[in-house]
């Protein structure tokens, strides 16, 4: 399996990096995409230089788009024609499109998340335009899987592993980690 995830200027480094680091404990090609060259600068101040440009990135190459949060990183994420775009092309061909924190809102601009249910950071239940809003911590529905924020990065995490790579696998990379749920 191999993943996408778009970088932006102000994305939440605990969701970035709790994703990236357990998609790859289980054997899942991640790649970074920035949306410009160089380092991208996180909500909190760290430093990411991203695998490669989101202009190379297709949609054929993916079996899966994760949109992390943070913010202004969600703003940043849907104010981008080709982020949306590679939203809406994957979920077009049937793939995975997940988001967490405030990027739900992406999926939703994004026009990808119509009837489905979802979850967001709390409060922003309003932005999920044409969803069915969940409280959940981690919510999938069909192949839209959507987190609530920092807290619940790892569970998301987890989750992406059980979907992308099997429950087995999921199990494994708990175990290695020393996490509960």
């Amino acid at each position: 399996m191999k993943v996408v995830v778009p970088l932006v200027e102000g994305f939440e480094e605990i969701e970035f990096s709790t994703i990236v680091d357990i998609l790859r404990r289980a054997g899942i090609d991640v790649t970074a995409a920035g949306l410009k060259e160089g380092i991208i600068n996180g909500a909190h101040g760290i430093r990411v230089t991203p695998d490669t440009l989101i202009d190379k990135v297709s949609v054929d190459d993916f079996d899966a788009i994760i949109l992390p949060g943070g913010n202004p990183g969600f703003v940043n994420l849907g104010k981008s024609e080709k982020v949306l775009k590679l939203v809406r092309g994957m979920y077009d061909r049937s793939k995975y499109v997940t988001a967490i924190c405030g990027a739900p809102s992406v999926l939703a601009k994004a026009g990808v998340i119509q009837g489905k249910r979802a979850t967001i950071f709390p409060g922003m239940g309003d932005t999920l335009t044409g969803a069915q809003y969940s409280d959940e911590r981690v919510v999938v529905d069909g192949k839209v899987i959507t987190s609530q924020g920092p807290g619940t990065a790892m569970e998301f995490a987890i989750k992406l592993v059980e979907v992308l790579a099997g429950k087995r696998k999921a199990e494994e990379v708990t175990k290695e980690v020393l996490a509960k749920f």
